[in-house]
């Protein structure tokens, strides 16, 4: 029997509707409409398209946002000026720095540059401090999206072995401290494994809900999959096809097809956790609004 099929698009349009409630609610009682500013550096047309689609998410929910773009000749200094400029912007609650920056620019000193009140996607130190210690301030967007995947579709991760791949500051890391948490919606045993880990299937064959967030197309084989588990797959990979028009096609970490037939639920790719990296954004810009 075929998987359930985790519908991201479906999942995050129930939240950006609880988002627009929020928004209009905000704004009636205190004339507050809240601001996102994003910051892209470069011409990378995947990263173009995310941060394209955060603003039509944006308008979407009544949120103002802005995209400050910069080409790949833009210095560190220069961003974190840039960034520093954002912190004192009032028109703006959040600050979204579209990762990665190009070679010669270190990621960690222009997120650092952030006030991390204004930091919805959870990237700044003192955030993830805060998500270590189990008091987050934002919940890093796509392990958010994650669990709330996990949450919605009555999959919850209590007394379950989570088994993650990949251990990114980005997904793996947060993800596996949000899962273990003593909290609702986690009290899960953890495992990650990652490329220095010895035959990783040993491990992802004993994983109640597996996660994928590796980066490689169709890492994770259906004999990796333990029958009847819950698979999330967060890869997205760009491979060639020469079947459709743009001469590739996206695929996830996991051999879909196969493991269909093996798990009890998994996610798509495309249509799965992309959509609600995006809501969980939003979430976080609303509630970076609502208590500043």
């Amino acid at each position: 029997m075929s998987a359930e099929l985790i519908d991201g698009r479906e999942l995050s349009a129930q939240i950006r509707v609880e988002v627009a409630n929020g928004v209009q609610k905000l704004k009636t009682n205190t004339g507050v409409t809240p601001g996102l500013a994003a910051v892209l550096v470069g011409d990378d047309p995947a990263s173009a398209i995310y941060v394209r689609n955060k603003g039509r998410a944006c308008d979407e929910v009544g949120i103002f946002s802005e995209t400050f773009h910069r080409d790949a000749g833009t210095s560190q200094e220069e961003l974190i000026s840039l960034v520093q400029s954002l912190n004192q912007d009032t028109r703006f609650h959040g600050i979204l720095v579209q990762l990665p920056l190009p070679d010669g620019v270190d990621d960690r000193a222009v997120i650092g540059a952030m006030d991390p009140d204004m930091d919805v996607d959870g990237l700044h130190p003192m955030s993830m401090g805060r998500l270590l210690e189990g008091r987050p301030r934002f919940l890093p967007a796509t392990p958010s999206g994650v669990q709330q995947m996990l949450l919605r579709t009555g999959h919850d991760p209590a007394n379950k072995h989570v088994v993650i791949c990949g251990r990114s500051n980005i997904v793996g890391k947060p993800l596996a401290a949000m899962l273990s948490q003593k909290a609702p919606g986690a009290n899960a045993t953890v495992t990650v494994c990652h490329t220095g880990t010895p035959d990783i299937g040993m491990f992802t064959r004993e994983a109640d809900i597996l996660v994928a967030a590796v980066g490689r197309p169709r890492v994770i084989t259906a004999d990796m999959v333990k029958p009847g588990a819950v698979v999330i797959d967060v890869g997205i990979n760009r491979i060639e096809d020469s079947t459709t028009k743009s001469g590739y096609r996206l695929v996830g970490d996991v051999d879909f097809d196969a493991v269909l037939e093996k798990a009890a639920a998994i996610t798509p790719v495309p249509g799965g956790v992309g959509p609600m990296t995006i809501a969980m954004l939003l979430v976080n810009t609303l509630r970076a609004a609502t208590s500043a």
